[in-house]
């Protein structure tokens, strides 16, 4: 039944010539919510420990690159080619989100798209999609960069607590535009941006980017003083100075921004690697004691990561473009802080704290990124760890093995240490709210089937529903 269903469908959309993409997305939904005699069908994840993980594993592109890539490809007028695009859930939003703009999108392959964007008019962004991710907010800043005007729904995203926008208002409003918060969404207006200096009253990724994106086509200098320093930031500054742009100092705390009249496509861009997900694998490893080579890596991007492998225990070695991580032992107790990169990344703590779990001693992690990342550790919990998190600090008092346990993802990064954690509990781990995990990890259950991992992904029937 539930086959022919599907067959039936997925021959409907091709026969009525709806695009690539929309087609693609709309399967998607096919495969995580399956509707038929009335029961909604959900997808899991479930696997099966412990597991030793050994073998090569190729990284796909950044996610946090690619999000605001894609929006940054509105300050172009012409058509734009990116490769080793993440074939995630975001990604895939994202373009879907452009194309109601007016943008061209043209699938190439499964990670390179061809996107044309002269056909863009429209700077209301659909609210009721804007408003599902976090990084919806960086149309803000090309739309503003554009057509001197945005409409953008609130952003959403995972829930880690408290993420004003107030550093992105006050560098929009500094250029000379006009934002109003109401009704769920924001409006900027300008009817000229004209470049100045602006400080950044915290070290912010999202408002450093706003910026870079809303200065780009405007008149004059912009000078960020204090901003972040993260690679993704360095990756979208580079494309848009392969297209023509004159940004400067990407990477240290002050960027400026010399304002160009356009932006035209000379050439493709490829997507940098993902950093997180490079050290999603290395701590994988770690947590495994097992023998990965990772592929298609930045090392430099994950030297936090690697001192602090090296510190509990493990041996990392560097090939230039690949890593390979080894432990061999129960790792040793250690202290970690988040900080904006070159320090230690929010984004791969609930990882480390699957690593800490089962450490040899105390240990203690220190969030000072996001207030509610802890989340998962109540996860963690259920499979045995003993975790007393307050705040924004936890302890983890090491033990020696965990339990398989049904667990719930609360968000991106905790989805993909709960699987950590399932692939070294003993016995069966069931990980539910995956559709977390699929916004930032591209084909994360067959990477790590082929590292030895015995995991697959289920459907199970979830609720009823009025036929």
């Amino acid at each position: 039944m539930e086959f022919t269903f599907k067959f039936k469908v997925y021959d409907t959309l091709h026969h009525n010539h709806l695009p690539n993409y929309l087609i693609c997305v709309i399967k998607r939904v096919l495969k995580s919510y399956i509707f038929y005699l009335g029961v909604i069908y959900l997808e899991k994840l479930v696997i099966n420990g412990p597991t030793r993980l050994k073998g090569e594993v190729t990284i796909s592109g950044a996610k946090n690159a690619a999000v605001a890539i894609l929006p940054a490809t509105l300050l172009i007028n012409g058509i734009c080619r990116l490769e080793n695009l993440p074939n995630i859930s975001d990604v895939k939003v994202y373009c879907k989100i452009l194309e109601t703009l007016g943008a061209k999108i043209k699938w190439i392959t499964d990670n390179e798209i061809e996107i044309d964007t002269t056909g863009v008019t429209c700077a209301q962004a659909p609210l009721d999609m804007t408003s599902k991710f976090r990084a919806s907010y960086y149309l803000l800043g090309s739309l503003l960069g554009r057509c001197g005007n945005a409409e953008v729904g609130l952003p959403g995203g995972c829930n880690l607590g408290a993420r004003p926008i107030d550093q992105h208002i006050k560098a929009f409003e500094a250029l000379g535009a006009k934002v109003d918060v109401s009704q769920g969404k924001i409006t900027a207006k300008a009817k000229k941006l004209v470049g100045t200096s602006i400080y950044m009253d915290i070290v912010s990724v999202g408002a450093t980017i706003n910026t870079i994106l809303a200065s780009v086509l405007a008149e004059g200098t912009t000078t960020i003083d204090n901003a972040a320093k993260e690679p993704h930031i360095v990756d979208v500054a580079n494309f848009l100075n392969t297209m023509g742009a004159d940004i400067r100092g990407a990477g240290t705390d002050v960027i400026k921004i010399n304002g160009v009249k356009e932006l035209r496509c000379n050439s493709s861009y490829s997507i940098v690697p993902d950093q997180i997900e490079a050290g999603t694998f290395m701590l994988a490893a770690v947590a495994s004691k097992g023998d990965i080579l990772i592929k298609n890596c930045i090392p430099e991007h994950l030297d936090c990561i690697t001192a602090k492998i090296i510190e509990i225990g493990g041996t990392v070695e560097d090939y230039g473009d690949s890593i390979r991580v080894r432990m061999n032992k129960r790792p040793n107790k250690a202290t970690v802080k988040t900080l904006p990169y070159p320090g230690y990344p929010t984004d791969l703590q609930p990882q480390m704290g699957v690593v800490l779990a089962t450490s040899d001693g105390t240990s203690i992690i220190h969030e000072s990124i996001w207030e509610s990342r802890f989340q998962y550790t109540f996860e963690l919990n259920k499979m045995g760890a003993k975790i007393t998190a307050q705040g924004k600090s936890a302890v983890f008092e090491g033990v020696k093995d965990l339990t398989g346990a049904p667990v719930y993802a609360t968000d991106l990064r905790a989805g993909a240490a709960l699987l950590i954690a399932g692939v070294i509990a003993n016995g069966e781990t069931q990980l539910y709210n995956i559709e977390h995990i699929d916004r930032g990890y591209e084909n994360i259950e067959e990477k790590f089937r082929n590292l030895g991992a015995d995991i697959k992904r289920v459907s199970e029937p979830n609720a009823k529903i009025d036929c």
